[in-house]
């Protein structure tokens, strides 16, 4: 006779939790993915990455893409400055925004 193995309560609701969970981590993963391209926009800008290359270039057009609504919002003299400013805001937004719905949705 084949033995049953034991049930681990745990894991009732399927995988990944329930519904709310799910969608919260959905929500948190799309903000740090957002956040993470940013920040990696700003490293490859700060360490004179070549411009040229096909990563950058990918990079740089997804870090445009998520931070457009904040280019120029600082208009310092310094390009180094200007960028880790222009790109960090949104990306620091993202975050805070993306942890606070994910946290309000897993209360539901």
């Amino acid at each position: 006779m084949p033995q049953s193995l034991p049930v681990d309560d745990r894991y009732k609701g399927g995988r990944g939790g329930t519904a709310a969970q799910r969608t919260a981590l959905i929500i948190h993963t799309i903000a740090d993915v957002a956040a993470a391209f940013l920040g990696l926009w700003i490293l490859l800008y700060l360490l004179d990455a070549n411009q040229g290359n096909v990563f950058v270039q990918f990079v740089r057009g997804m870090a445009d893409s998520l931070g457009w609504w904040a280019r120029d919002i600082f208009t310092v003299g310094t390009q180094g400055l200007r960028v880790v400013l222009n790109y960090a805001l949104p990306a620091a937004l993202y975050l805070l925004a993306g942890h606070l719905i994910a946290g309000r949705v897993r209360r539901l």
